[in-house]
């Protein structure tokens, strides 16, 4: 069964850092876009950031660019999220996402993490 597995939430003090770590199990996703999105209360998932699987090419969300980097890192077969700069409006269920796509949209995304929490106390 392919999955993929997100660690690093948890909860941090606005102006802090976190990062976010993501890898499959079950197989290897080396040939995959992967991308971050998340979820906050009451609200839909959105976008955050994205990587080709060359890690040439990265996407953000303008909400996180500046503060946020996505990387990977093939030869361990994970990609990473580093959040700086954390604002109370980053608090969400963040979830990591491969496709064979390249895009923004949570339904060009094939595979899916079950999400780890972040919160940002004010």
């Amino acid at each position: 069964q392919v999955q993929l597995v997100e660690s690093g939430g948890g909860l941090v003090q606005a102006g802090g850092s976190l990062r976010l770590s993501c890898a499959p199990s079950g197989r290897t996703f080396r040939s995959y876009a992967m991308g971050w999105f998340r979820q906050a209360p009451g609200k839909e998932r959105e976008f955050v950031a994205s990587i080709t699987w060359s890690g040439v090419t990265t996407y953000y969300v303008d909400s996180v660019k500046g503060r946020f980097a996505i990387s990977r890192d093939n030869a361990q077969n994970t990609v990473y999220l580093q959040m700086n700069s954390l604002k109370p409006e980053d608090t969400a269920i963040y979830y990591c996402a491969a496709t064979t796509a390249w895009g923004t949209s949570e339904y060009e995304y094939d595979y899916w993490g079950q999400g780890t929490q972040v919160t940002v106390s004010s």
